[in-house]
Parts: C-alpha cells; sequence; structure tokens
C-alpha cells in the first residue's frame, strides 16, 4: 500500500486495500454474504436453512423445506441481486438449492 504525503484516505478504504493485498477480500466478502442470508430473507426462512456453503460464485443453500425450496427457486435471479447489494460487492453469481 503506497501513500503519498498528503494524501488523505479513510480507514474503511484502507483496511478494504490491505485486505485485497493479502487475499482476504474474497473470503471476507463470501463470510458477510452467508451472514446476510438471515437478514435479507428473514428469521423464517432461516428456520428452514440448514446449510450455507459458496463456491466458485454459487451460493449452495440447503433447506429443509421442498415448498420453500421451490419458492426460492423461482425468485433466484433476485434473490443473488439483493445479497450481492446488501454486502456492496459481487460475490455469488448463482444459487442452487438443495
Amino acid at each position: 500500500m503506497n501513500m503519498r504525503r498528503g494524501e488523505t484516505k479513510s480507514i474503511a478504504e484502507l483496511v478494504r486495500a490491505m485486505c485485497r493485498e493479502e487475499g482476504l477480500e474474497t473470503p471476507l466478502n463470501e463470510y458477510r454474504l452467508i451472514k446476510a442470508w438471515s437478514q435479507v430473507l428473514g428469521s423464517a426462512v432461516q428456520t428452514y436453512t440448514k446449510n450455507l456453503q459458496i463456491h466458485n460464485q454459487v451460493l449452495f443453500v440447503t433447506l429443509t423445506s421442498s415448498v420453500l425450496r421451490q419458492e426460492l427457486l423461482m425468485n433466484r435471479k433476485s434473490l443473488v441481486r439483493k445479497l450481492n447489494d446488501h454486502v456492496k460487492a459481487q460475490v455469488i453469481t448463482d444459487i442452487v438449492f438443495r
């Protein structure tokens, strides 16, 4: 991280730059996105959510309700957008419901 004298940056910008340089930005954003699942979809959906994992920009979600699985499957693209927007980063490109 090179900074010239007189160049001011916020602490958030410096932390983001450091995470990017150390290769921590992607895992941190993935963690934030998984944590955002219950905030974006609510506690009712969280009750039926068994497992969340991200591999190669795909969120894998294990659900205990087939009815909910079908409903979320129909809104998959919208959910991808909402989750990425929530963490302010392009973390996932798709969701697979199991």
